[in-house]
């Protein structure tokens, strides 16, 4: 009796909700943006931190058509289930008439279906599984990249600068780390580049004497390239522990962990001369780029990677959306986002059809080196703020 009570109180709450969807909301109503987040992922609190920025920037701008923003956070955990119950409780209870956020790739798509089934539009900042956007899902958009396009500027920039001659490949076997890997995969096939070795290791059994397991067979045949998609703990210490073992490769990241400052502190000196693709740099000229930059650095003393940009730019997104639409009814909000030609801080916003992509921004990616424990971008040459060391 109390299993039909409670589903039939969940209709009731979902009619009133489409009623309120219908309908201009009064001045003083906060219209809610539901944020999927995961408090222990390495860069939560940078993310945190960036959409309160962007909240308040909004709010301060006269927020949707006079209407204040209200965010309301919800942990998926990086786990299916309570992605799942997340995005539920974002809906159902919360009243969120769009989704933002999805930071793991192995859940989002999972939290995606559900945004779907529930016919509420999800603006993805963060998961990189190509498969988030190949799904048909009418309501899932993505700002950053899918994995198989986050090397496009370091794999321009390998075969201009770099034209080595073999590389060994390891990456966490995940559906990010293996999507990245995979595309460097075919980039060495496509320009006759030897792979010598092919590592996925779980994290989950990270360790120093794990990965000296796993280098041995890097030590038996060094590459002139070592290529690694991993998050930041894993990042720093795969780093560190091939120095440790005087292997001589250049060490190259697929952006992920080896793009937060923490890398450099956690890594150490193994870290110098690394060099890494990333999604942002904070030398990029995008307008109201260097705004964000120092607006972040004032107030929180540290300097944001892509991460924060993704985040902060991805509530912009959301905001302009909101304030075009006709009304806050679903289709109208994905009319809207169907629209969406706009410049933020994090690069140009537009979302298109490609390939087997639905809905996906496209934009071009860059080259970050530490030199003297810092980043310094050297590609696109245009972006440079140093020339690339050996």
């Amino acid at each position: 009796m109390q299993h039909y009570r409670k589903f039939w109180l969940q209709i009731g709450f979902i009619l009133c909700t489409s009623i309120f969807l219908s309908f201009p909301v009064s001045a003083s109503e906060k219209i809610v943006i539901g944020i999927l987040h995961r408090a222990d992922f390495a860069y939560a609190d940078m993310m945190q931190k960036a959409y309160s920025m962007a909240l308040e920037v909004i709010n301060k701008e006269g927020g949707v058509n006079g209407h204040p923003i209200k965010l309301v956070f919800a942990d998926d955990r990086g786990k299916r289930r309570e992605g799942q119950i997340a995005v539920e409780k974002l809906i159902v209870q919360n009243g969120a008439v769009m989704l933002v956020g999805g930071y793991s790739s192995s859940n989002t798509l999972d939290m995606a279906r559900v945004a779907d089934r529930r016919d509420r539009p999800f603006l993805v900042c963060t998961a990189a599984d190509d498969r988030i956007t190949q799904r048909q899902l009418l309501n899932i958009y993505r700002l950053n990249p899918p994995a198989s396009e986050y090397a496009n500027g370091l794999e321009k920039f390998m075969i201009t600068r770099l034209n080595p001659s073999s590389m060994s490949i390891i990456y966490e076997n995940s559906p990010y780390g293996t999507g990245g890997a995979l595309q460097m995969m075919w980039f060495c096939r496509e320009n006759d580049i030897a792979i010598t070795a092919i590592l996925p290791y779980h994290k989950e059994r990270a360790s120093e004497a794990y990965f000296k397991k796993i280098l041995t067979h890097v030590q038996k045949d060094v590459p002139d390239v070592i290529y690694m998609v991993s998050y930041l703990k894993d990042a720093a210490l795969l780093v560190k522990t091939i120095r440790a073992l005087n292997i001589k490769s250049l060490l190259s990241g697929g952006a992920g962990g080896f793009t937060h400052e923490k890398f450099i502190s956690l890594a150490g000196a193994a870290a110098e001369k690394t060099i890494t693709a990333t999604l942002w740099s904070p030398h990029l000229q995008y307008s109201g780029t260097q705004t964000f930059l120092q607006n972040f650095l004032k107030r929180y003393g540290i300097q944001p990677d892509y991460h924060g940009a993704e985040a902060y730019a991805s509530l912009l997104v959301a905001a302009d959306a909101l304030r075009r639409a006709k009304s806050l009814q679903p289709e109208d909000i994905r009319e809207a986002l169907n629209t969406t030609q706009m410049m933020t801080p994090f690069g140009p916003v537009h979302f298109k059809s490609y390939k087997n992509f639905q809905r996906q921004n496209r934009l071009p990616t860059q080259v970050l080196q530490i030199m003297n424990n810092r980043f310094e971008t050297i590609w696109p040459l245009e972006s440079a703020t140093a020339d690339f060391q050996p």
